[in-house]
């Protein structure tokens, strides 16, 4: 007998709880492991060609040293899977709408679908969070070094909580660590000012972490009301009968509902392990994965153009005198690190740096022919005033220098570097979504569990079940679309919690301070364990090298 049956007083016949303990069938394991083996064959496949076809085939070691890397890439995603994705089946599984194991196989097709159908803007996002010093050094031990102690940080905090059936956050959990390893940079490193954080960028995405779950619990809460407002079959909010599944036209929203929670949550969170993944190749083999190659060489006379007007627009702001190109380097990134760009001397190091760009794409005439031993500077370049060009451009003080027609211009340019060193190759998207979506099929029970049974004090109804849900996708998809990362987690069992109250139902106070305690420590945790990951791995990398 369920505790919501015992609660509301109703027979075990009347309310009876799902199945849970029923397994994939033995051909699925089968599918499941060809999948598993396949999609990391087909990076490995990939990489080998991809490294062959710039004429930089990779070492054994650093092939070694890559496939670790990856593999604990891909595992933050799969522990992802079965921790956040246990979320969207909750509903259709407690309405019985669809037994367990075939929901869990739907949804991780649709976040497959969804990592695949996805912008690549939420992916680019998280990297910008990381300290400038680290992103423009990521083949460096202490790049690294941030990499495998942001990902084993996150990883760790996701199966604690998961251990204990918390509906925790990985976004929460992987944002931490990555501020972790960014104030821990800066102590290290005994830096001024606050170069270890984008603190613009913190705000942005702590604001969509934030306000997320609230939208999830007024938006389901009011919706629920509207339904009852204006569907008044009384099935829609009464707890199922028996196991028997809900009638058609509610079974239909209830899945389609699922659907959408998981494409949105594969199209979200599946960009997050996208992004680092990027940052690991371009540290293992720069050649191959720094610059976009893919783009083709009749793009590149307007990339050029770009770069020559959005240098004359910052020589116009300038001192006036041109500065040598280390020296104009050294001047935007002390920039960066202060967070004051807004300086003629900045300005007149972004024109010097702009104009080489324009000039070394221009002689090669194709990002696909820029020789092997130019590629790391100048990726490290255009990502360099990418940066800042993206902080000229949204600073008021900047504003009120240039004029409309220039910062049109250097958003112009912007998107031209971004389109040079910010893209996913389809094999980084196969595999992640790989990764998602069979990480869905294990482990989901116990979240499952506290998401139907312990939110609310009594059986989750049809329409709880499609209100939180709804609300789930649009807010989530919403966020997709402006490149916001938010939890699913936190978004969906605050929706499970504004539809219990609209439904009249109680809240079981235990669940409900156990999930606030885990949102409140995730921060502080994560960013306490990647902190602390960081500096012994930078203090073995150090010992190893002595």
């Amino acid at each position: 007998m369920t505790p919501y049956a015992l609660a509301g007083g109703e027979s075990e016949s009347r309310i009876r709880g799902p199945r849970l303990d029923a397994g994939l069938h033995p051909s699925g394991r089968w599918v499941f492991t060809a999948l598993l083996v396949g999609g990391l064959a087909y990076a490995g496949y990939s990489i080998a060609t991809d490294t062959a076809n710039v004429g930089e085939p990779m070492a054994m070691g650093v092939f070694a040293f890559l496939g670790l890397a990856l593999l604990i890439a891909l595992g933050f995603e799969f522990v992802n899977g079965f921790h956040d994705t246990a979320n969207a089946v909750a509903t259709v599984i407690y309405t019985h709408s669809m037994p367990a194991p075939l929901a869990v196989v739907w949804s991780g097709f649709f976040n497959f679908l969804g990592v695949m159908l996805s912008s690549g803007a939420v992916a680019y996002s998280i990297i910008t969070l990381l300290p400038i010093d680290l992103m423009l050094h990521v083949g460096s031990a202490g790049g690294f070094a941030m990499i495998f102690a942001l990902l084993l940080a996150a990883i760790l905090w996701n199966l604690a909580t998961w251990a204990v059936g918390l509906p925790n956050s990985s976004s929460h959990a992987l944002i931490g660590s990555i501020l972790g390893v960014g104030l821990a940079n800066q102590l290290l490193s005994s830096a001024s000012g606050v170069s270890g954080v984008d603190m613009a960028q913190v705000r942005k995405v702590l604001s969509a972490l934030l306000f997320s779950p609230l939208i999830g619990f007024v938006g389901a809460l009011m919706l629920l009301l509207v339904m009852k407002r204006f569907l008044k079959d009384e099935r829609l909010y009464r707890e199922p009968e028996g196991d028997a599944p809900p009638p058609r036209g509610i079974r239909a929203l209830l899945i389609f509902t699922c659907t959408a929670v998981s494409f949105a949550h594969g199209g979200n969170d599946g960009q997050k392990g996208m992004g680092l993944i990027m940052l690991i190749l371009i540290g293992c083999a720069p050649t191959a994965y720094a610059l976009n190659r893919t783009l083709p060489e009749s793009a590149m006379p307007a990339f050029v153009r770009s770069a020559d007007v959005a240098s004359a627009a910052y020589a116009a702001h300038g001192t006036g005198f041109a500065l040598p190109l280390d020296h104009a380097r050294a001047a935007v990134v002390e920039g960066v690190r202060t967070k004051k760009i807004n300086t003629p001397q900045v300005y007149e190091g972004l024109s010097t740096l702009s104009h080489d760009i324009g000039d070394r794409i221009a002689n090669y005439g194709a990002l696909s022919r820029v020789p092997a031993a130019i590629v790391p500077n100048l990726r490290n370049d255009m990502y360099l005033v990418l940066d800042s060009t993206r902080m000229v451009t949204k600073d008021e003080d900047a504003k009120s220098r240039f004029t409309a027609a220039e910062i049109d211009s250097l958003n112009a340019y912007a998107g031209q570097l971004e389109r040079g060193t910010r893209y996913i190759p389809l094999w980084v998207k196969v595999t992640v979504a790989l990764a998602l979506g069979l990480g869905t099929m294990v482990g989901w029970r116990r979240i499952v569990v506290t998401v139907g049974e312990r939110i609310g004090k009594t059986h989750l109804t049809y329409g709880m079940g499609a209100s939180a849900e709804l609300m789930a996708a649009a807010t989530i998809l919403l966020a997709e679309r402006f490149g916001a990362p938010v939890s699913t987690t936190h978004i969906l069992s605050s929706g499970v919690a504004g539809a219990s109250v609209a439904n009249g139902a109680g809240l079981q106070g235990r669940t409900v301070r156990n999930m606030a305690l885990a949102w409140v420590l995730t921060l502080p945790v994560a960013m306490l364990l990647s902190g602390s990951l960081y500096w012994l791995l930078l203090k073995l990398v150090a010992g190893l090298a002595g």
